[in-house]
């Protein structure tokens, strides 16, 4: 198996990123063909009506890829078990709710149904590895577990906001992992994670700014499931701790984290649609969706080293989430400065 993995990658990724491209062409002429539109209003960053729902793309070519490698004997049938079942429902109701407005309620419950059953075929979710300690979290871990994929499934919604973006943020995770999961001895994991990244990136093609069709939450949604499932199936399995998934998805979970506690602070309806993110909040400062979008995926290239030394040396893992949140917190504060610089530009009313 080690020696045709690479072949064996080129291959799957190679197909992967064409039926994605393809796929996606035809979810497009769907969307256009059924009006399902962003229509831009006062809380979206585009200008122009964009059809929506592409992500249904690689979610296909994801969960037909899972069912091979899995029959095939290269993925565990905990993990399918988890990623399969449970990523079809979350997709079903983010296509369900492309197409027209879902409750949040009724959301909540589909992603929290997801959610334990992905837990419940993981064996639950007992301790967490720290860089030289394993911390006992008993039954509690699995609820907590429970709540972390319904967080981010979430988070990875709310990020999904300008061209290009989630897509990026897809596959610099799904290729770093794959990385540090071959690394580790886990060719299977491996592989799924090349796949998430071809099938992720030939949706980006059509996606990439000026984007001419947005993932949806059928994309976003299901993006955020399979990260924080096969987080949770890894640390478990001794492959790639969860803390360097963390760091892998860094952007995507402090600026949600942090904008989340700024809005509960001011009092708002934290589910409402907003545009104050720091992404968001960097384009209204005068950047281009491409240049917030190409930052962002320096950044995830630089989480990335950072992921594969505290890998390499779990002593660091610490240390390297100390300084992926001073990097991180640095690029927030340029953006600060940014709104501060245009805010001094524009003349009083």
């Amino acid at each position: 198996m080690e020696a045709n993995l690479p072949a064996l990658t080129l291959l799957l990724s190679g197909l992967a990123l064409v039926l994605s491209a393809i796929l996606t062409a035809g979810v497009r002429r769907y969307s256009l063909s059924r009006s399902l539109m962003d229509i831009p209003n006062a809380r979206s960053l585009h200008e122009a009506p964009t059809p929506r729902g592409g992500g249904l793309a690689f979610v296909a070519v994801f969960l037909a890829a899972l069912a091979g490698l899995h029959l095939a004997g290269l993925i565990p049938d905990r993990l399918a078990l988890a990623l399969g079942p449970g990523g079809f429902i979350v997709a079903l109701a983010g296509w369900l709710d492309d197409h027209g407005h879902l409750p949040v309620r009724l959301r909540l419950a589909v992603q929290f149904l997801a959610a334990a059953l992905a837990v419940a075929a993981l064996n639950g979710f007992e301790s967490l590895f720290i860089g030289w300690y394993n911390i006992p979290l008993g039954f509690a871990g699995s609820l907590l577990a429970s709540v972390g994929i319904v967080w981010m499934l979430n988070l990875y919604n709310f990020m999904d906001g300008i061209d290009g973006i989630a897509g990026l943020e897809a596959v610099t995770t799904a290729v770093f992992a794959g990385l540090i999961l071959a690394w580790n001895g886990a060719p299977g994991l491996a592989l799924l994670c090349a796949v998430l990244a071809s099938a992720t990136a030939g949706f980006l093609i059509w996606n990439w700014p000026p984007a001419k069709i947005f993932m949806g939450d059928v994309g976003s949604g299901f993006l955020g499931y399979v990260f924080a499932v096969m987080a949770l199936h890894s640390e478990k399995a001794q492959a790639m701790p969860l803390l360097a998934w963390i760091l892998l998805l860094g952007v995507f979970v402090l600026d949600t984290t942090v904008t989340l506690f700024l809005r509960i602070r001011r009092g708002e309806t934290i589910w409402q649609a907003h545009r104050s993110h720091y992404f968001q909040r960097a384009v209204q400062a005068g950047c281009s969706h491409k240049s917030v979008t190409l930052w962002t995926g320096i950044l995830n290239v630089l989480l990335g080293v950072l992921a594969v030394a505290a890998v390499a040396c779990p002593g660091l893992m610490l240390p390297a989430v100390g300084a992926a949140t001073l990097l991180l917190a640095a690029a927030g504060l340029q953006v600060v400065r940014m709104e501060q610089k245009r805010n001094d530009e524009t003349p009083a009313a």
